[in-house]
């Protein structure tokens, strides 16, 4: 055999070893998160949630089929408020409880860092797809006054937050209190959501705004409130994960 494809030969073989090597790394990787899990509202299959993560409260987390999330994931229903963190200390500050619910639908999946954190109710519906870095929260902390540390104020404008089936979330996205994101709808990169995105809508920016739609008369993408004549294509850039 001539050296050159001895050498190939061997190559491709070695090659074929660490991917081979690195599938078997990866799935014991997956399977040691699994038995670290907590255990949930429901009893999900096909369930991966990439180590490192954070889960608080699990009993209030409804999970469905084959959720899929990359590491650094957090998931975080609240029940009292401060935390150990937040606490002044003489004792001088809001504390509240509450009764969070967090419920993820089947396929959902998360490239990493997706942060959920849950005071009254958050609904995640089947086969939403989310970018790395995404941050989701159905309050925030109250700003009453401007001569206290805010962290002090407790939580206020705690709002249910709603994702539609099938929708994009792009990299970076935050999601404020009270919004509804409608099915297949998208969201680009960097965008801070305010308001409701209706459904198959696209929505950049910071605060985001709906530059299209997708009209179903036409099966094409459309300029936001423009007639079907004037049918654009969807610009990946504006949507980049």
């Amino acid at each position: 055999m001539p050296k050159a494809r001895t050498f190939s030969f061997f190559n491709a073989a070695a090659a074929r070893l660490l991917v081979g090597l690195g599938v078997r790394l990866e799935r014991l990787r997956d399977a040691i998160a699994a038995a670290n899990l907590p255990r949930f509202a429901t009893a999900p299959t096909g369930l991966v949630i990439q180590p490192p993560f954070e889960i608080r409260h699990p009993e209030r987390i409804f999970l469905g089929s084959d959720v899929k999330l990359g590491p650094g994931s957090v998931l975080r229903p609240i029940t009292r408020y401060p935390g150990s963190w937040l606490r002044h200390p003489d004792g001088d500050q809001a504390t509240q409880k509450f009764e969070p619910a967090l419920c993820i639908g089947d396929r959902v999946t998360a490239t990493a860092s997706l942060q959920v954190t849950v005071f009254d109710r958050v609904d995640i519906e089947d086969d939403v797809m989310f970018a790395a870095n995404v941050f989701v929260a159905d309050g925030t902390h109250a700003a009453d006054r401007g001569d206290v540390p805010y962290k002090f104020q407790g939580i206020a404008r705690t709002a249910p937050v709603r994702i539609g089936r099938g929708a994009w979330i792009g990299q970076n996205v935050v999601i404020s209190p009270g919004v509804t994101i409608g099915p297949l709808a998208i969201v680009g990169a960097n965008a801070v959501v305010t308001r409701d995105v209706p459904e198959g809508c696209v929505a950049v920016g910071a605060p985001a705004r709906i530059v299209r739609r997708w009209d179903g008369a036409t099966q094409r993408w459309l300029p936001w409130e423009a007639d079907p004549g004037d049918a654009v294509e969807a610009d990946g850039n504006e949507v980049t994960s």
